[in-house]
C-alpha cells in the first residue's frame, strides 16, 4: 500500500464502528476523516468465517482490492472493513465491486476522471 497505512489500534477501530457504516452482502465499511494526509486501512474478519488459513485468505484477498484500487480514493480517511460470511466464497471480482460500490455510497472515491477524445 504505498499511499496508505495499516490501521492497528483498537481504540481507532471502536471509535469507527460507532460511526455510521455502508454494508451489502459481502462487506461492511466504515470510514471517518482523519486529521493525516494518507489514509489508514483495517480489515476484520471474525473467527465465524473458518480457521485460520480462511480468514487470513479473505484478509489478504481484501488488501490486494484494495492495492489495486489505492489510487481511487479520497486521501485523509480511516477506514474499516468487516468481512460477512459470503466473503469466503465470493469470486475476486464480486469482493472489487463490493468493496468500491460501498466506497462510493461512503463517499470515499475520487471521481471518475472523464476521458477526452481528441
Amino acid at each position: 500500500m504505498k499511499f496508505s497505512s495499516s490501521l492497528k489500534l483498537n481504540h481507532i477501530f471502536r471509535r469507527l464502528y460507532a460511526s455510521n457504516g455502508q454494508a451489502n452482502g459481502f462487506l461492511v465499511l466504515y470510514a471517518r476523516k482523519n486529521r493525516t494526509g494518507t489514509n489508514r486501512v483495517g480489515f476484520t474478519v471474525g473467527k465465524k468465517l473458518g480457521h485460520a488459513v480462511v480468514r487470513n485468505r479473505v484478509r489478504r484477498r481484501l488488501r490486494e482490492v484494495y492495492r489495486l484500487n489505492e489510487s481511487r480514493f479520497l486521501p485523509g480517511y480511516d477506514i474499516v472493513v468487516v468481512a460477512r460470511s459470503r466473503c469466503v466464497t465470493a469470486s475476486f471480482s464480486q469482493l472489487s465491486r463490493s468493496f468500491l460500490s460501498l466506497a462510493d455510497k461512503a463517499g470515499i472515491l475520487l471521481p471518475e476522471q472523464e476521458s477526452v477524445t481528441p
